[in-house]
């Protein structure tokens, strides 16, 4: 309860200071003047640098090989299917998140060992039958494990996520980490699914730059789409070498652990930027990733207040001085490191 309240009383403050006012000794009281301009001014750059995304949804976009576009912030689905006692919650979760107009939604055969797949597969058969929207409206990611991603391992897995999801093809099946199969193997077993149109596209996750070279290296390697990587303002690495040179080729970055599993949503020192931009913490970490081309950041949220926090990030247009800020805060790398992971 007491990180709901602290949340809702910096969206209050961020909303009153938005309006002329800031909370002083327990109560509101008027900005000055030079205060008052300054948030006019703030409000006229973020309208400008609206320029950047959908401007009737301000929806931000990215687009995969082949030429289709999906929305930069999707749902992740890690850590549930655990539990059966949960199965209903999560199952909701994932139904609010569609119903609020999430179109990508992220799973793997590893979560829950097929159960957040089963929660994604009820969810979205719900929203069809209801008429909220057609299977095409989604774009669908899961990840096969290592150990299954031999060349009739991987079709075997995706087979199998594919009965528990309830759905004909995936958008994107990925190799959730490299692991002893040969890459080449791997890649065969994607290409068998694509050719018979039970996956649209494939990539990887938790690749670092070494591994993303070899994999393009390797006959049919060129037709990765994505790779997914723990990327966030806690773990910047990836922006030093991995996204330039994925961004070159058209590979789209998957953001995952974007909120650093919910840390950021805490920040102190994202705390006083948010505020002035009438956001949280958490929005503006979503905000920073959404605003990098070829980027697309899957938090992963149970509750329909965090879904909603979540999505409300899009209208978040942030103005070079904003980045420059979070760029104080939260630095450039300026050395290669080692790819984290999650």
């Amino acid at each position: 309860m007491g990180d709901v309240v602290r949340c809702q009383r910096e969206v209050i403050d961020a909303q009153a200071h938005g309006a002329g006012l800031e909370r002083r000794g327990g109560r509101f009281q008027p900005l000055c003047a030079a205060q008052v301009g300054a948030v006019h001014r703030e409000r006229r750059g973020h309208m400008m640098a609206l320029d950047g995304f959908d401007r009737e949804a301000r929806t931000a976009m990215v687009t995969f090989p082949g030429g289709q576009t999906w929305p930069s912030l999707g749902i992740g689905t890690w850590r549930m299917g655990e539990s059966a006692a949960k199965r209903r919650a999560e199952v909701a979760a994932i139904r609010a998140a569609i119903d609020m107009g999430y179109r990508v939604i992220d799973t793997a055969e590893m979560y829950g060992e097929g159960g957040a797949e089963e929660a994604v597969g009820s969810a979205v058969a719900e929203a069809v039958r209801s008429g909220t929207i057609r299977r095409d409206d989604l774009f669908v990611v899961s990840k096969v494990y290592p150990h299954n991603a031999s060349a009739k391992g991987t079709v075997a897995a995706c087979e199998r996520s594919l009965a528990r999801i309830g759905l004909d093809h995936i958008d994107c099946y990925l190799l959730h980490w490299r692991g002893a199969v040969p890459l080449a193997e791997t890649i065969g077993g994607f290409e068998t699914l694509r050719s018979n149109g039970r996956i649209r596209a494939w990539g990887v996750s938790n690749f670092d730059l070494d591994d993303m070279q070899e994999l393009v290296a390797v006959e049919g390697g060129s037709r990765c789409a994505t790779n997914q990587v723990y990327y966030s303002l806690t773990a910047r690495g990836p922006a030093f070498d991995l996204l330039p040179w994925q961004s070159a080729r058209g590979i789209v970055t998957m953001a995952y652990s974007p909120i650093d599993q919910g840390a950021l949503a805490a920040s102190t020192l994202l705390r006083p930027i948010a505020r002035r931009l009438g956001a949280t913490p958490a929005q503006l970490a979503l905000a920073w990733l959404l605003a990098q081309p070829g980027v697309m950041a899957i938090p992963k949220a149970a509750r329909a207040a965090h879904l909603k926090e979540n999505l409300d990030s899009q209208s978040l247009a942030l103005t070079p001085h904003d980045l420059a800020q979070i760029d104080r805060v939260f630095p450039r790398p300026g050395r290669k490191t080692p790819l984290a992971m999650r």
